[in-house]
């Protein structure tokens, strides 16, 4: 389902009764969010309408067949008069006649609802649901999806679908990604993928990021690196983020010390790195170790072997699923104020890498689903 500029920007639906979902989603919540676009497709018949933000959104899910229309807002805090985007969600969000899930309880999407002039009757406010922290997203979005609307219910039917997530991959981004590690010799090698940052780690410089609870040392990844590559001959250690942290990353590169022959320690987020890429290597490396992040939840939707390290939000609500639930977790299990990462050694992140199951597909798929 390739989206258009233009479709983006559009006020026009080409089917107004299908269930639209309003939610403005960082990565991970975006991955764990396919959770609900399934069941509701399942449900009603028809692909859901998804009214969005974030420039990853229409990447994820332009192959993705439970979503048929995606509108972006680019802001939801400027004043309105300032953004097309939003004259257009509100033309686009009065032009349905189905029911909307809200899924966002903050008070700039309730904006967004104010200025379409939605009837309450065809909310489904999802937050007025919410049981408690003792559920994990993904069931919640299955429990959410069987919520109706009171001025448009829908069938009464509940649909088979797994409470994990799944990403439709066109197949050119594995391609595109057997290129990249031909260019740069690792495509015949074990790949252990790093994820050291998230989202917050530059939002306010280095000294934010230092204090932050999802924080582990550069020294810390650089001695469960050699760790890694002692027991994987010939393999190579991805250290992944965006491009602002590159730096971050070459601190660990360099507190990993000289690799041992045959093996190598590689800066990806120093590479011009792309969520396509990322998705790519997923879905063919041998494991990843990172904290709570969105690139966790796109290596679990691609089935890679995965630690995952959780500061004070614990790993109850927020730990990846997979198709074959591969995947080890470290630190609290539900909300801890006060758990960090910091308090987490590199001994017990190696014991949990070790104890991950071998990857049992080494050759990805066009689609994960």
């Amino acid at each position: 389902m390739p989206i258009s500029l233009s479709e983006l920007h559009s006020s026009h639906t080409a089917d107004p009764d299908a269930p639209v979902v309003m939610r403005f989603p960082a990565v991970g919540d975006l991955v764990l969010l396919t959770v609900l676009l399934e069941a509701l497709w399942r449900r009603y018949g028809k692909p859901v309408h998804l009214l969005a933000s974030g420039v990853w959104t229409p990447l994820l899910l332009q192959a993705d067949p439970a979503v048929s229309e995606m509108r972006l807002v680019y802001s939801r805090r400027a004043p309105f008069w300032l953004m097309p985007s939003r004259w257009a969600a509100r033309q686009w969000l009065r032009a349905h006649r189905g029911p909307v899930y809200l899924c966002d309880p903050d008070v700039h999407a309730e904006r967004i609802v104010r200025e379409a002039g939605l009837p309450e009757g065809r909310l489904v406010r999802a937050w007025k649901h919410w049981p408690g922290n003792e559920i994990h997203w993904a069931d919640w979005w299955l429990d959410i999806a069987q919520l109706d609307a009171s001025a448009v219910p829908g069938p009464v039917t509940r649909p088979d679908v797994a409470p994990r997530p799944r990403l439709h991959v066109p197949p050119e981004w594995h391609a595109q990604t057997e290129a990249w590690l031909r260019q740069h010799g690792l495509v015949d090698r074990p790949l252990v993928l790093l994820q050291p940052g998230h989202k917050k780690t530059h939002k306010r410089g280095r000294i934010g990021t230092a204090t932050h609870d999802k924080h582990w040392p550069a020294e810390r990844w650089g001695a469960v690196i050699r760790g890694v590559l002692s027991d994987l001959p010939g393999a190579a250690a991805l250290v992944c983020g965006s491009s602002r942290e590159s730096g971050l990353a070459q601190e660990i590169v360099e507190a990993a010390g000289t690799p041992p022959s045959g093996t190598r320690v590689v800066n990806v987020a120093a590479m011009q790195p792309t969520l396509q890429r990322v998705v790519g290597l997923t879905a063919r490396a041998h494991s990843m170790v990172s904290v709570d992040t969105g690139p966790a939840h796109l290596a679990g939707a691609m089935d890679c072997p995965l630690v995952v390290m959780y500061g004070h939000a614990g790993w109850l609500r927020w730990k990846p699923r997979s198709p074959s639930g591969n995947v080890q977790v470290l630190g609290p299990r539900a909300l801890t104020m006060g758990a960090e990462v910091m308090s987490l050694s590199v001994d017990a992140v190696l014991q949990a890498w070790r104890a991950l199951a071998p990857r049992a597909v080494a050759e990805p798929s066009g689609m994960i689903a």
